[in-house]
């Protein structure tokens, strides 16, 4: 039985070796996906893969992970922001909402006014 599980033990340990190499080294795949109709190019589709582990990606420049906005929200300081214009734009509803309700009874006054006149 023995026997059995040495050669998995023996294909675990050899994938374990390869997944360590490519993420210590990293490992690239480039590719373009073309497609054409009567030598007119429709579509063009760029693929780049990179795979390794974090610290070689950042070791060769690859850190857009930090500075991606959609990744590290509020880190730039846009929730921030939002939230400022947000309370901005409340506060003019409210004011206009104000205003508008003071206004409706002298409107209402102005209307009969008008209607008595004729």
């Amino acid at each position: 039985m023995r026997a059995d599980l040495q050669p998995l033990n023996h294909r675990a340990s050899g994938l374990v070796d390869v997944l360590d190499r490519v993420l210590d080294k990293g490992l690239a795949i480039a590719g373009d996906i073309r497609i054409s109709l009567a030598e007119v190019e429709l579509l063009t589709i760029r693929i780049r893969l990179i795979v390794c582990s974090i610290d070689k990606a950042q070791e060769i420049g690859l850190d857009w992970w930090k500075y991606d906005r959609h990744l590290t929200p509020g880190r730039d300081g846009t929730a921030d922001d939002l939230r400022k214009q947000l309370r901005q734009l409340e506060q003019k509803v409210e004011a206009l909402t104000a205003r508008r309700a003071a206004a409706a009874p002298r409107r209402a006054s102005l209307g009969r006014r008008r209607r008595q006149e004729r």
